[in-house]
């Protein structure tokens, strides 16, 4: 039974949840892997999944902006917290 990734346009990516397109790009690569697939499918699917690493790494970093850390007051306890990456 042949694996089948959901064949969406490059522009619908963008609003994938970061799940969804890790496992999109997960079978992707599978399929890749296995090499059962045509040069150009082959070419398409890298191409796919090129972009759905992008926007993974991009839902990463915005995940990591984000963060905040807590700051600690002289006497070790938490003071507040402040950005992860101040700007």
């Amino acid at each position: 039974m042949a694996e089948t990734t959901q064949q969406t346009a490059p522009a619908d990516i963008s609003a994938l949840p970061f799940e969804a397109a890790m496992a999109e790009l997960e079978a992707i690569v599978r399929r890749l892997e296995e090499g059962r697939v045509d040069l150009e499918e082959s070419i398409s699917l890298y191409e796919r999944g090129e972009a759905l690493k992008r926007h993974c790494e991009g839902l990463l970093r915005a995940a990591e902006a984000r963060i905040e850390k807590i700051a600690l007051g002289p006497d070790g306890s938490p003071a507040g917290v402040t950005p992860l990456d101040p700007e």
